[in-house]
């Protein structure tokens, strides 16, 4: 475990104070839409790759990066209509160092059995309820006593998504290594929608539930306690399920599934036979990659948000039929999502939860998560997570190795039906 009486808590901001022109950020509807939730990033590396490696050796390449990631060391503010925006104000990142009495594999050990152990590498961040003080990025170093070394990032969803959250990584990285961008990256301008406005009349996507408002107090609210799981998808399982299982032979446009699609489609069935109600899990949220970013460009909250619905019993479905469904049937909402946000003002009126609002499932296999190298060496291990995640659940695909063979299903779920759901996936398909 970590002690928690020996962490030490410091801070990095902007080698230079930012411009006039970058003071304030505005957020866009999209942003606000996610505000309730915060990505988790984490990393293992040998021992061989950080000996040596001091913890300003670790912060110098920061400096930079946050010249060009300059929201990222800014704070929220609120507007007097109630808008919150973020102030360029060089305020920094949180940097945590922690010391582990632990080896990197007895750790591994336990978190086999318990994925919650890796909750305690990656700061516990909230917003609020000082919202004016409140870090929008911590960057945990965990040093173990073989002498390996784990980098946990807690990373504000308003900032951006899960693939912009690694790139920020990434580029920490490449500056760790010397090589600095020529040219400075960008922020997309605020209000430009490439997702149309589907209606005039006020309509909450089916992606998203409404809570009342948090103030100040960015957390999400559940009725259930969460637990999360981490299942393991080996090279030759994944094989095995992709010959196995692919869209019905009658339809011959289909394009070959991919290993998101029929994991998904595999839990989503399995849920629904857990589920008391079958008729509660008809409607899944679909999240996949925005491939539409420009070059020198800071990637935000541009990830595609769809529905996808089933006119039959899930639980009862063939697992090709729900293949078919998330490949084919996909309803996206990101305009929806955009105008009802943009109606609420960013949490005068209501507030609302994205994660588990319906059932929820992120493709991550293309993020780039191994790409973040110490003194050109790959992490071991490399995940990432979300926190703040509602009642319904999430599951995240991802790659689960350098290489990109295999697969690692981060499950986000209320206890009683997480349990049940390890159990279903063992026994049916040979998943642990």
């Amino acid at each position: 475990m970590v002690s928690s009486t020996s962490l030490r808590l410091s801070s990095v901001v902007p080698a230079t104070m930012t411009g006039d022109e970058h003071k304030v950020h505005e957020l866009t509807n999209m942003d606000l839409a996610m505000k309730l939730h915060f990505i988790k990033g984490l990393y293992f590396f040998k021992s061989e790759a950080v000996e040596g490696l001091t913890i300003y050796d670790l912060k110098k390449p920061m400096f930079e990066l946050l010249q060009l990631h300059f929201t990222a060391s800014g704070r929220i503010r609120i507007t007097e209509t109630g808008r919150p925006f973020i102030k360029c104000n060089d305020g920094g990142v949180r940097i945590v160092e922690a010391h582990s009495e632990e080896t990197v594999d007895e750790w591994f050990a336990g978190a086999v059995e318990d994925s919650s152990l890796f909750d305690g590498l990656a700061y516990n961040q909230s917003l609020g309820p000082d919202l004016g003080y409140s870090p929008l990025v911590f960057l945990q170093f965990t040093w173990f006593k073989c002498g390996g070394m784990a980098v946990g990032l807690s990373w504000a969803n308003v900032l951006g998504d899960a693939f912009s959250a690694s790139d920020f990584m990434n580029m920490w990285g490449k500056i760790m290594a010397g090589h600095v961008p020529r040219k400075l990256l960008h922020v997309p301008p605020p209000g430009k929608h490439e997702f149309p406005s589907l209606s005039s009349v006020p309509k909450t996507p089916f992606s998203l539930k409404r809570v009342d408002p948090v103030g100040d107090y960015w957390v999400t609210p559940n009725n259930y306690k969460m637990r999360k799981h981490i299942f393991h998808v080996s090279a030759e399982k994944l094989d095995h399920l992709l010959s196995n299982i692919s869209c019905p032979p009658s339809n011959q446009s289909a394009k070959v599934s991919s290993a998101f699609e029929v994991l998904s489609a595999i839990i989503w069935k399995t849920l629904s036979k857990i589920k008391e109600s079958s008729e509660q899990i008809r409607r899944v949220t679909i999240c996949t990659k925005n491939a539409h970013k420009g070059e020198f460009e800071i990637r935000t909250n541009d990830m595609v948000w769809s529905t996808v619905e089933a006119n039959f019993l899930v639980a009862e479905a063939e697992v090709s039929d729900l293949v078919e469904l998330i490949m084919n049937k996909r309803a996206e909402e990101n305009g929806a999502i955009e105008e009802m946000t943009g109606r609420e003002e960013g949490g005068i009126n209501s507030d609302f939860i994205a994660y588990g609002a319906k059932l929820t499932f992120m493709n991550l296999e293309e993020a780039e998560i191994y790409r973040l190298e110490l003194k050109g060496q790959k992490p071991v291990y490399a995940n990432y997570g979300v926190s703040g995640v509602g009642d319904e659940g999430l599951v995240l695909v991802l790659p689960a190795s350098t290489n990109n063979v295999g697969r690692l299903v981060s499950v986000v779920l209320p206890e009683n039906q997480l349990a049940q759901l390890k159990s279903e996936l063992q026994r049916n398909w040979s998943i642990a």
